[in-house]
């Protein structure tokens, strides 16, 4: 069963509406909203699992976040692999089963090298997936011609997010409620279970037609289609990586330095912490129709530059109002980041937009791990809250980078 989409959802200009209206992204809405809330309901409560269940040092639990790192692999080769494929959904939907089995076998661990190694074989799969189904809604908005494309997608990216926020108080509730281990087994049911809105549907690949050809072999008369190069897709992701690794860095060392320093309570520091996803998730459809006007990666280039006075915000400040300011320029770094990121990686590399999203996706759990290696050692010789000067110089070669890719892809035209 093909996932139909009628010319006047597709061609609809309101993201909302294209997504009411149309079956598939209706399902795809669903599906990460789901995917939002399995992946992040575990992530505070892994090492207390560690710790609690395995028997398993303090240390030796934080390492837990390194299998982040292998992320970007898994994700390069599901995406090349979707790239190959009829159906973009094929993958995704494997993925997903084989990341339910993982959280199964995570549940029934028994020693500690278990969950690292499900982790770094199924989750790293299973986390990578998420790429592919970014991949099938831009196939699906190309082949009907939508021009909110821009909107839709971030609209979609949008459920994710949403989930990711309800996900670490859905889940510290059921583990303190349950256990950890039933934890994880819901989370295997929610894995599996962002299968069911797609139902039957399938997605076919939209092949891009080549822009221009190349010489053939000599002799031959004969012109081949010019490959798009994927070096400004890789670029673009190291530069993302530098943006999005500061955020482990201010989740690990903020709540540190507002209970211990700044001595500030457990409600405001709640309030501190929970301002930055509600203002993301309300930038997000602002950005995107920016986005519509001076393009996405642009958006991303001045969300960036919106990071770097976030950072010093956090190391500057010594009162509690500096960190809300701070919260604000961060909720808009992700908010062009996460709502735009995909797309930009997509029209970086055309050919292969299974490849792209599966990257650019891969690229976050990445960021995570490198985040949290130069946070331990940041902190070990700045301290906090100097530390988040490290992220702010990190965030600024991440802005150099966007700026040199931008006027590399203005240069032919000008």
């Amino acid at each position: 069963m093909t996932a139909p989409a009628p010319p006047r959802t597709a061609r609809t200009s309101s993201a909302a509406g294209a997504i009411w209206r149309d079956p598939f992204l209706r399902a795809a809405f669903a599906s990460l909203f789901l995917s939002g809330i399995a992946v992040s309901a575990t992530i505070p409560q892994m090492t207390l699992f560690l710790v609690d269940e395995l028997g398993a040092s303090e240390p030796v639990a934080g390492l837990y976040y390194l299998t982040n790192l292998l992320a970007p692999l898994a994700g390069y080769w599901l995406g090349s692999l979707s790239d190959r494929q009829r159906d973009r959904l094929s993958s995704y939907r494997v993925c997903s089963l084989v990341g339910g089995v993982g959280w199964v076998a995570m549940a029934l661990a028994t020693q500690v090298w278990m969950p690292f190694a499900v982790a770094a074989v199924a989750l790293s799969v299973s986390g990578a997936s998420m790429g592919l189904l970014f991949a099938a809604v831009r196939d699906h908005l190309t082949r009907h011609g939508s021009t909110a494309a821009h909107r839709v997608v971030s609209a979609v990216r949008m459920a994710f997010t949403t989930g990711w926020i309800l996900g670490p108080v859905l889940g510290s509730w059921f583990g303190a409620a349950v256990g950890l281990r039933p934890l994880l087994l819901a989370t295997a049911a929610l894995t599996v279970g962002q299968l069911l809105p797609l139902g039957l549907q399938r997605v076919p690949r939209h092949s891009v037609p080549a822009p221009t050809t190349a010489p053939g072999a000599p002799g031959t008369g004969q012109a081949v289609p010019a490959r798009t190069s994927r070096a400004p897709l890789y670029v673009f992701v190291l530069a993302c990586v530098l943006l999005m690794n500061g955020d482990t860095i201010k989740f690990a060392f903020l709540p540190l330095y507002m209970a211990n320093q700044l001595e500030i309570s457990d409600a405001l520091r709640g309030a501190v912490i929970g301002i930055q996803p509600l203002v993301e998730l309300a930038l997000m459809p602002l950005f995107a129709r920016l986005a519509d006007r001076i393009g996405p990666l642009r958006v991303i280039t001045i969300g960036a530059a919106f990071g770097i006075a976030a950072n010093i915000a956090y190391a500057t400040s010594t009162h509690v109002a500096g960190l809300f300011v701070g919260q604000l320029l961060m909720a808009a770094l992700w908010a062009a980041v996460a709502g735009l990121g995909v797309t930009v990686a997509q029209q970086l590399y055309p050919d292969g937009v299974g490849l792209a999203s599966s990257v650019f996706m891969s690229s976050i759990m990445l960021s995570g791990g490198l985040g949290g290696a130069i946070g331990g050692l940041g902190v070990a010789l700045l301290g906090i809250p100097h530390i988040f000067f490290v992220s702010a110089v990190l965030t600024g070669l991440g802005l150099v980078v966007l700026l040199r890719l931008a006027r590399g892809r203005s240069a032919p035209a000008s």
